[in-house]
C-alpha cells in the first residue's frame, strides 16, 4: 500500500483510550479520529492523540478503513451493525456481543458486506499464551483464577462476559473438545449482575476445568494451572512467568520425586494490546482471516451462555 490506513476508535473510555494510544504510536496507520457519546471525553482523547473528534458516528465512518469498537457490551451489536453497513473492518472488544445470538447476527452482517472482524480476546496476544501453546498438548485438569478489585466499569454486564470469558476462550482452545457439562454459581455484590462466579466444565476426552472470576476481589490475579500426564504448568498472565514440573525417567523407582524436574522461567514482557492491534492492521492490509475472528468470538460466547444458564441467570 502506498498510503497509510486511516483508522478510528469508537468509544474512548478506559479501553478505547488505550486503543487510540496504540494506533497513534503505530507507524503504519493514521489515527484519523475518535468518537464517544461523551463529547468532552472524546475531545480530550483527540487532543492527546492529535486527531479529530467527529460529532456523529456517521461522520466518523466516512472515509475510514478500519475501526476499533470499545463501547459498552450492550451496544456492541448496534454499533457493529452500523460499522458493517458502512463496509468498514472492525476490531471489536470482547465479548463480541451481549450473547451468542447477537454475535451471530453481527457475524452474518459482516460477512454479507465482506467486512473483516477481529474480536479482542487480548490474552491470545500475551507472551504467556504463546508459551502455553508450545507446552500443553493433552490437558487433564485446568484451574483458572482471574480476580480484580472493583474498577467501576464493565458493570453493565456480568462477570462471565466481562472477565471469565478470557479463560473460557483459552480453555476451549487448549482442550480442543466439546464441553459435555457445566456447573456454575454466580453472586452479585456491587452491581445488578454476577460480580463473582465459579464454573466447572467437563469436556469430551476427560479434561475438567475449574474457573473462578471476580471483579470484587482485594487483589489482582491472572493465573492458570494446567495438569497433563507428564507435566504440571503454572502460568501468571500478569507477571509473565511460568513454573513447570515435568516427570522424567525413573519415576517408578524407590524415590519417584527425584525424577521430577522443576523449571522456572520469566517470559517476554510484551505489550498484548499493541500486538493485538498490529495483528488487526496486518489482517486488514493482507485480508488474511484474523486468529481471533467471529467463529472464535461466537464459540467463547456460546460457552459463556452455558455458564450463565447453569447459574440460573437470565
Amino acid at each position: 500500500m502506498t498510503e497509510r490506513l486511516r483508522v478510528r476508535v469508537i468509544g474512548v473510555g478506559h479501553l478505547g483510550r488505550l486503543h487510540a494510544e496504540k494506533y497513534h504510536a503505530h507507524g503504519g496507520v493514521e489515527l484519523a479520529g475518535v468518537y464517544d457519546s461523551d463529547r468532552q471525553r472524546a475531545a480530550e482523547v483527540a487532543a492527546a492523540q492529535e486527531c479529530r473528534a467527529p460529532e456523529t458516528l456517521d461522520s466518523l465512518l466516512a472515509g475510514v478503513d478500519a475501526v476499533s469498537i470499545a463501547v459498552p457490551t450492550a451496544a456492541h451489536l448496534e454499533t457493529g451493525l452500523r460499522v458493517a453497513a458502512a463496509g468498514v473492518d472492525m476490531l471489536m472488544e470482547k465479548p463480541m456481543a451481549a450473547g451468542s445470538i447477537e454475535a451471530k447476527r453481527l457475524a452474518d452482517a459482516a460477512t454479507g458486506k465482506g467486512v473483516l472482524v477481529q474480536v479482542g480476546h487480548l490474552e491470545r496476544f500475551n507472551p504467556v499464551f504463546d508459551e502455553m501453546r508450545a507446552l500443553i498438548s493433552e490437558p487433564k485438569f485446568i484451574e483458572c483464577h482471574r480476580l480484580s478489585p472493583f474498577a467501576g466499569r464493565g458493570d453493565d454486564t456480568n462477570v462471565v462476559y466481562d472477565v471469565m470469558i478470557h479463560d473460557l476462550d483459552i480453555i476451549s482452545l487448549l482442550a480442543g473438545a466439546a464441553v459435555e457439562s457445566v456447573d456454575a454459581i454466580g453472586v452479585p455484590v456491587l452491581s445488578e449482575h454476577a460480580d463473582i462466579a465459579n464454573a466447572r466444565l467437563r469436556m469430551q476426552g476427560g479434561c475438567t476445568a475449574n474457573v473462578t472470576a471476580s471483579r470484587v476481589s482485594l487483589k489482582r490475579e491472572r493465573k492458570m494451572r494446567i495438569f497433563q500426564e507428564d507435566a504440571y504448568v503454572s502460568l501468571d498472565f500478569d507477571l509473565r512467568n511460568m513454573v513447570m514440573a515435568r516427570r522424567g525417567p525413573g519415576a517408578a523407582g524407590p524415590d519417584p520425586m527425584s525424577a521430577i524436574s522443576i523449571e522456572e522461567r520469566d517470559l517476554e514482557d510484551g505489550d498484548p494490546l499493541a500486538r493485538q492491534i498490529a495483528a488487526f492492521i496486518e489482517c486488514v492490509v493482507t485480508r488474511r482471516p484474523p486468529a481471533v475472528g467471529p467463529a472464535e468470538g461466537i464459540a467463547a460466547l456460546e460457552l459463556a451462555d452455558r455458564v450463565l444458564a447453569a447459574m440460573g441467570a437470565p
